[in-house]
């Protein structure tokens, strides 16, 4: 009983605003995962299933089959996780969702539009087949990735909504004149929308290609991973190599309109003309100095400005309290784009293998790679997220409404944080335990080459 006390007075000191932040950026992170795999998946089975219906290889209608059980699994996740976090904005924000609520409420209208039509599409994929025109049951398929990838980009302009607030007219503390359709397509919706989506397939391919090339290394049906990892590491790669387009869009855009963030980011106290970016380094915010960090002189205002003379806004030229945190938001941002280039790197790799070096192909080392990358994709995705809404800090609607004022007043947030917790973590723990079964017994369920095969055709 006292063990238990001192458990719940540790719980109770938590601060409720901090609370409150945990709360929503535990749930994003965890939701996170579970919706991009949920956007790329279907894309991976519809081209397996292509595969299949052009050359007639059974080892693509296992593999279609296989991914399909997948994407069942983390659609049911990606529900479950979506719908907290739905009710987590009312409930812990209640502040910023009566002012928001009806300015950016159309992107998230349509998002549960595009869930429904997800929903429908994936039942009739599962239970299609034999039953349908052979072309239509891949178009349902088709039909399950578009949707995902539409409820992706709805949710984010939303998100970018709130980094670019647009739509309406802030007079004596009343929103006016609302707009939902400005406020949907703001100024920072594409080139949000456009790094997520990227990230997406680079996270999930590289994490899937990893997985099969575990399975190749292992000599475990190797006909069937090898398969499997074609199809996903070409796709990782390609999206790989187009981030980095992405990522100097989305730097230029954070330049022009949210000069803090780009400071933070860029660890950049002061104004200066010819602006160094700065990798690595530790930030001292106290006096405003940066210790052991790599200097590139002139390359962060030719990225931020497409000019290298051009000055960048330095952290010493924005009011104190609309700093946001700056050591968090420098350090999420150096890990992004290190592991970014890691992962550009292999995909060169992946791509000299390919048209020239046909033998690495068939290497250990190669597939190693791979499986190192498996988590890579997704820790740089959640240190992009950290980026963008710690970045905004002190920010909920930026320029507008501080995070401080839109919190909710209802004491003991900290213990809604920890039964979240466990909830989310209880759900991974049985995603993961269902995938691996899913992994495991592909041979015997989903491999025709296979002695064991026993996929009722």
């Amino acid at each position: 009983m006292l063990y238990f006390g001192v458990i719940l007075n540790l719980f109770s000191t938590m601060d409720d605003f901090i609370a409150a932040r945990s709360q929503m950026a535990m749930s994003l992170g965890f939701h996170i995962i579970f919706a991009c795999v949920g956007m790329v998946m279907p894309f991976f089975m519809c081209i397996a299933h292509y595969l299949y219906l052009k050359t007639g290889n059974e080892i693509y209608k296992g593999l279609t089959k296989a991914w399909s059980r997948g994407v069942a699994i983390l659609f049911a996740t990606g529900a479950v996780s979506g719908t907290m976090l739905s009710f987590e904005l009312g409930l812990l924000w209640p502040g910023f969702m009566k002012h928001a609520g009806p300015i950016f409420g159309m992107p998230f209208s349509l998002e549960g539009t595009a869930f429904f039509i997800e929903a429908i599409a994936l039942g009739f994929f599962l239970y299609g087949w034999n039953r349908f025109n052979k072309w239509f049951h891949w178009a349902t398929g088709l039909v399950v990735g578009i949707s995902g990838i539409a409820s992706g980009i709805l949710v984010v302009a939303a998100n970018a909504w709130m980094n670019s607030p647009a739509g309406f007219d802030y007079v004596d503390g009343k929103y006016i004149n609302i707009d939902p359709i400005q406020a949907m397509f703001n100024d920072a919706w594409f080139s949000q929308a456009l790094h997520m989506m990227l990230a997406a397939f680079v996270a999930t391919g590289f994490a899937v290609a990893g997985v099969h090339a575990l399975m190749i290394i292992k000599k475990k049906n190797v006909s069937f991973h090898t398969a499997a990892f074609r199809i996903s590491a070409l796709a990782a790669c390609i999206a790989a190599l187009l981030q980095p387009i992405s990522g100097d869009i989305s730097a230029k855009d954070v330049g022009k309109r949210q000069p803090a963030k780009l400071a933070a980011m860029e660890a950049h106290f002061e104004t200066e003309a010819r602006a160094s970016f700065l990798i690595g380094g530790i930030p001292d915010e106290e006096n405003g100095t940066v210790k052991y960090g790599i200097k590139v002189p002139g390359l962060l205002s030719f990225l931020a400005y497409g000019d290298i003379d051009k000055p960048v806004t330095g952290l010493h030229d924005i009011p104190r309290d609309e700093w946001p945190p700056v050591a968090i938001t420098h350090y999420a941002f150096q890990i992004m784009i290190g592991l970014g280039m890691l992962l550009v790197l292999l995909s060169i790799l992946y791509f000299i293998a390919l048209f020239k070096k046909k033998s690495w192909l068939k290497s250990t080392w190669l597939f190693k790679l791979f499986v190192i990358a498996i988590p890579l994709g997704y820790i740089a995705l959640e240190a992009g997220w950290v980026v963008t809404e710690v970045g905004r800090q002190p920010w909920i609607i930026y320029g507008i409404m501080r995070t401080i004022d839109a919190v909710t007043p209802m004491p003991g947030i900290a213990y809604s944080f920890y039964v979240f917790t466990t909830v989310f973590v209880s759900l991974s723990v049985a995603v993961i335990y269902l995938l691996y079964r899913q992994i495991t017994m592909v041979g015997y369920l989903y491999d025709p080459t296979d002695p064991n095969f026993k996929l009722k055709k």
